[in-house]
C-alpha cells in the first residue's frame, strides 16, 4: 500500500535553538579490543544537519572527547563505566533520567556494542514511554538476545533495520518473510511493524517503511550509501524529524486528534523524511562523483541543499 509522502513543515522564522527539538544519541563503546567512536557522532551531525536544534551524545566517558571532536556542534553526556570498559546500567539510567526532561527524541544503538550491560539498557528504554525512540544497530541486536522481549515493549518508536538485523529480532518473534527477497521485503517491513506496534524502516535497495498498515517504498538513493556510516546518518536524520515535527495521536476512537490537526507529523512520516532525504542527499553527491567513495561526512554536507529544495517545491 502506497501513502502519501508528508510535506516538510515550515521553518519558523522567529525560532530558536530550543524551538526546534533536542536529540540524545546513546551509543559508541569504550571496551576493547573493539572501540566505536564514529557512530554516535555522525547520527548527532545527522540530527542537527536535518535541523533540529540542540544534539546530544551520550557516549562512554572514555571516548567522549573524541566523539565531540568529530560532532563539535553537539555536547556530551559521559556514561559511567566499569574496569572493563563496559557501560554500567543502572548508573547510565539514572544519568538519562537526570536530563530527560530535556530530550525530545532518543536515538539507541549506533556504535553501541553488546553484551548484558546494553541489554539492561535498551530494556529500560522500550519499557518507558516518555520518549520517542529510534533504535538501530546494537540496540536491535540488544532486544533479539532478550527472550520475550516484546511484552516489555512500550515505547513510541522507529526501528531501522539492515537485513541482518531484521532477522534476527524477527526469528524471535516467529516471523519468517524474507527482508531481503524484494518481493517480500514490503511485507516483512509489515509484519514487523505490526507485531511490535512501532514503524519500521527496512533498510537497503529502495527502503521500506511502515507502522503495520501504511507501507512506503523509497526511491531516492543509491549504491553510493553502501558504506560505513551512512547508516547512522540515517538514525540521526529520523531523530531529528522526530524531535522537530512529531506529535502524538491524542484521544481515542471517533475522539482522535491527529498529528497532522496538532501540525505536526506521526512517526510514521518522520521515517518517510529522514528516509527521503538521506537518498536525496545521496544521489546530489553521486551526480558529480559517482556510485562509490562517499563518505559519511559527505552525506552530511548535502542534507541542507536538499530540504531547502523540499522547501522550495512546497
Amino acid at each position: 500500500m502506497e501513502s502519501d509522502f508528508p510535506n516538510l513543515p515550515p521553518r519558523p522564522e522567529s525560532g530558536h535553538k530550543g524551538t526546534f527539538g533536542t536529540v540524545c544519541v546513546l551509543g559508541g563503546q569504550a571496551a576493547v579490543p573493539r572501540v566505536m567512536i564514529g557512530g554516535p557522532a555522525f547520527s548527532a551531525l545527522g540530527a542537527l544537519r536535518s535541523g533540529c536544534g540542540l544534539a546530544i551524545l551520550a557516549v562512554p566517558e572514555p571516548i567522549m572527547n573524541s566523539s565531540i571532536e568529530i560532532a563539535p556542534s553537539a555536547t556530551g553526556l559521559a556514561l559511567p563505566i566499569d574496569e572493563y570498559g563496559q557501560l554500567k546500567p543502572s548508573e547510565t539510567a539514572r544519568l538519562l533520567d537526570a536530563h530527560a526532561s530535556r530530550i525530545d527524541c532518543l536515538a539507541v544503538g549506533p556504535g553501541l556494542g553488546e553484551g548484558e550491560a546494553q541489554q539492561q539498557i535498551v530494556m529500560r528504554l522500550i519499557s518507558q514511554d516518555h520518549h520517542p525512540l529510534v533504535l538501530d544497530a546494537d540496540a536491535i541486536n540488544a532486544m533479539a538476545q532478550v527472550p520475550e522481549f516484546r511484552a516489555d515493549f512500550h515505547s513510541p518508536a522507529i526501528l531501522t533495520p539492515h537485513p541482518g538485523e531484521y532477522q534476527r529480532i524477527a526469528s524471535g518473534l516467529g516471523i519468517e518473510t524474507d527482508p531481503a527477497d524484494p518481493d517480500s521485503r514490503e511485507e516483512a517491513a509489515r509484519n514487523l511493524a505490526s507485531q511490535l506496534g512501532c514503524v519500521v524502516v527496512l533498510k537497503g535497495k529502495q527502503s521500506v517503511v511502515s507502522d503495520g498498515v501504511k507501507t512506503w517504498v523509497n526511491s531516492s538513493g543509491g549504491p553510493a550509501l553502501a558504506t560505513a556510516g551512512t547508516g547512522d546518518v540515517l538514525t540521526g536524520l529520523i531523530s531529528g524529524f522526530v524531535a522537530q515535527f512529531f506529535k502524538r495521536t491524542l484521544g481515542l476512537g471517533s475522539r482522535q486528534i491527529t498529528p497532522s490537526q496538532q501540525g505536526g507529523l506521526s512517526l510514521f512520516e518522520c521515517a518517510q523524511l529522514g528516509v527521503f532525504v538521506h537518498g536525496k542527499a545521496s544521489d546530489a553527491w553521486s551526480e558529480t562523483h559517482g556510485d562509490a567513495g562517499m563518505l559519511a561526512t559527505d552525506l552530511l554536507d548535502h542534507v541542507p541543499g536538499v530540504l531547502n529544495d523540499m522547501r522550495g517545491d512546497s
